[in-house]
């Protein structure tokens, strides 16, 4: 369900408002999108979103791979994710293999902990683990 982020039309004692707000309305710019989550599989799938005076987003719906910066050797490379180890956001992300920022997921290389938002930069990255 779309959440409303406009101004509430009563007062915290629940008595009403009489500013303009009472008869302006919702406004389309004011609803928030439905939350999209990003999910390990095997194909990368993503999503495009018109905001706001004809600004796009681009978000992560599905991802099979992973950028992954290797500190030690100061290079990136492109690999296969399998799932999703631990995820401090919600413990119910680790059993649907939902990717957040934050999270450890099992890589090729070894885990890797995401440090992009995948909902919002349209990619996933990650640094390597030390083991």
């Amino acid at each position: 369900m779309a959440k409303w982020h406009g101004m509430s039309r009563r007062k915290p004692t629940g008595g009403r408002l009489k500013r303009p707000i009472r008869y302006r309305g919702k406004r389309k710019k004011e609803i928030s999108s439905e939350k999209q989550f990003a999910f390990v599989s095997d194909e990368d799938q993503n999503k495009i979103y018109r905001k706001h005076a004809g600004l796009q987003t681009v978000r992560v719906m599905s991802a099979s791979q992973i950028n992954v910066s290797i500190p030690s050797e100061g290079i990136t490379k492109r690999v296969g994710i399998t799932n999703i180890i631990e995820n401090a956001a919600d413990p119910n992300y680790v059993r649907r293999n939902i990717i957040t920022k934050g999270a450890i997921a099992e890589t090729e290389l070894g885990q890797v902990r995401i440090t992009s938002r995948p909902g919002m930069d349209g990619v996933v990255s990650g640094v390597l683990l030390d083991q």
